[in-house]
């Protein structure tokens, strides 16, 4: 199983970076993610914000090979909890499929993301700085993990 991250936005600030770095750094190697990054479309006064997520969601699904499980971040998904991540990393590990969550960028997901995750996640019902959800990712998913192996990380 492997999990990747494909987000959009590159060139990241050095705190996202070190945050990323730090929990990915802790999960096992088999469980350690793969970080993807597709770069913004160009946005300008006279260009619509949808033509630059269509650009995005194309350069995203192309990233994405076609066997691999997508889960979406987007305000409109299904807020889980962290138990319920835990919960899901468990399976994702017993199913033996490749996973890549996906995170869109200053507008969203294109329709033709979300219609191509299997899952659709909400992160917060607060809007969230794209470059804070690559952070909040990485900690989420080594905590989650701390739970399947009783590490004393988590304190419900």
């Amino acid at each position: 199983m492997r999990i990747s991250v494909v987000a959009v936005g590159t060139r990241m600030p050095a705190w996202v970076t070190l945050g990323v770095d730090e929990y990915s750094k802790r999960m096992p190697r088999e469980l350690k993610p793969v970080w993807r990054e597709i770069p913004l479309a160009r946005r300008a006064k006279d260009t619509a914000g949808g033509q630059a997520c269509a650009s995005e969601g194309a350069k995203i699904l192309k990233a994405i090979p076609s066997a691999e499980r997508v889960i979406a971040l987007d305000v409109g998904g299904k807020r889980i909890s962290t138990a319920q991540l835990a919960e899901q990393l468990a399976v994702w590990q017993m199913s033996g499929d490749n996973y890549s969550v996906v995170i869109g960028g200053p507008d969203g997901l294109s329709p033709s993301c979300l219609a191509r995750a299997d899952q659709c996640w909400s992160l917060s019902e607060l809007t969230l700085p794209h470059p804070l959800v690559r952070v909040l990712l990485a900690e989420q998913l080594y905590r989650a993990w701390t739970i399947t192996v009783q590490h004393p990380y988590h304190r419900a």
